[in-house]
């Protein structure tokens, strides 16, 4: 038996504002049998005297202290305090990444969204839920659609008003607001009102908000879910993949969630926002080696709700040095830099992907070489728009883009990147 194993197994509590009263006949026997009791100070101080445990307050920053953390008390029965259900944005995810799954022995609490919705008569599997906890308030704009019920998880009492502001600014003020406090407990409130008018001060920290989007009527429809967003919603200095070739683009990068993206030759950032955008579990790196268009690449990703995109300023190949290993590179420029091709298909592991485009005779006869001894699949993307010709109307045909795209193959014995 490992040594992991033999290790008295960690069991996480949930516990709501309702305190030890809230809590089943289960958890309070697991508190009251625990030698040591970790948690926020405001989890512990819910707890009562007849729970003789250590008392440990997390340290900060919290999940590099783990590891020690436990070994400190190895062979120790513990308990860990979660606030409601510990695997729904919850101390839980943490320490099954670190201490591993089968060591924990989880006893969850009704969460505050499941609270929300019950007190607010909205269906849970129909409402978004969005964590502004540790997270950028952007990554709530990508969420905005008229007529969404969202709820999003509050790091402390500013938050209200810090999403009416963010509604106000991308032209949701008539949104509805709902902020719920200390849910379950005896010292629960409801405060309610639109964006456009709020004006609460400051209430309790242990708060939830709820939206009911509402757009303005100048306000124009959101950005579709499905790649091709439109190019006016770019700042761009004319670096961009422009929205069809874009949308087709995208089709080949096929994105699924948890997978990491290098997007090299970053532009305006609008194949690795897209990205991103397809799942939230979605990583991904932009490199540009321009300082002036990586500082745009951030804010578009902000403004279309993906702050989370990591931003690389530097030249390829160089800068790909420390990244971790992609599952999909797409190169957007600077094909033709020495070893650049060659540094992304040693970084791709068995079944990553590859795609490239370009519009210049040198990158295609380069893609050319690289498809005659790969594979794949070699392609030209034209598009024309109609335009005015003096009185008529004609055709006017952009640049055609070349596309390489290719799947790293398994050799005997490997297993396909993940």
């Amino acid at each position: 038996m490992s040594s992991a194993l033999s290790e008295p197994p960690v069991t996480v509590v949930g516990i709501g504002a309702d305190g030890w009263d809230g809590l089943v006949e289960l958890s309070r026997e697991a508190l009251a049998a625990a030698e040591v009791v970790i948690g926020g100070p405001r989890q512990l101080d819910l707890l009562p005297a007849a729970v003789t445990a250590e008392r440990i307050a997390w340290p900060s920053p919290l999940r590099p202290s783990v590891p020690g953390l436990f070994a400190a008390h190895a062979g120790r029965r513990v308990a860990v305090l979660a606030s409601g259900d510990p695997m729904f944005f919850g101390i839980g995810r943490t320490l099954g990444e670190v201490l591993g799954a089968e060591r924990l022995r989880v006893l969850p609490h009704p969460s505050s969204v499941s609270y929300a919705c019950a007190r607010l008569g909205w269906a849970l599997e129909e409402t978004g839920t969005v964590s502004l906890v540790g997270r950028d308030t952007a990554t709530l704009v990508g969420a905005l659609f008229d007529g969404q019920r969202l709820l999003v998880l509050s790091p402390n009492a500013s938050t209200p008003a810090t999403v009416a502001a963010l509604l106000r600014e991308h032209g949701f003020g008539p949104s509805e607001l709902h902020v719920l406090e200390q849910l379950g407990g005896p010292g629960e409130r409801t405060v309610s009102g639109t964006a456009e008018d709020w004006a609460q001060p400051p209430g309790d920290p242990l708060n939830i908000v709820a939206v009911h989007c509402r757009a303005d009527r100048q306000e124009r429809r959101r950005p579709a879910l499905v790649p091709g967003l439109a190019d006016e919603l770019y700042e761009s200095d004319g670096q961009l993949t422009k929205r069809h070739v874009r949308a087709a683009t995208l089709a080949t990068l096929a994105p699924a969630p948890g997978e990491l993206l290098w997007d090299i030759g970053g532009g305006s950032g609008s194949i690795a926002i897209e990205w991103l955008r397809a799942h939230r579990s979605c990583q991904a790196v932009s490199v540009e080696r321009d300082p002036v268009r990586a500082a745009r690449i951030t804010r578009n990703a902000a403004a279309l709700g993906v702050p989370r995109l990591r931003v690389v300023t530097g030249a390829a190949p160089t800068a790909l040095a420390e990244l971790p290993r992609p599952d999909v590179v797409f190169i957007g420029g600077g094909l033709t830099a020495p070893g650049l091709l060659a540094a992304c298909w040693a970084a791709l592991g068995p079944g990553g992907r590859l795609v490239a485009n370009t519009v210049t005779l040198e990158s295609e006869a380069l893609l050319t070489e690289w498809y005659r001894r790969h594979g794949g699949e070699l392609l030209r993307l034209a598009v024309a728009h109609a335009v005015p010709v003096g009185g008529f109307t004609g055709w006017r045909q952009a640049m055609p883009v070349t596309q390489w795209s290719v799947r790293k193959p398994v050799e005997p014995g490997e297993s396909e990147a993940l």
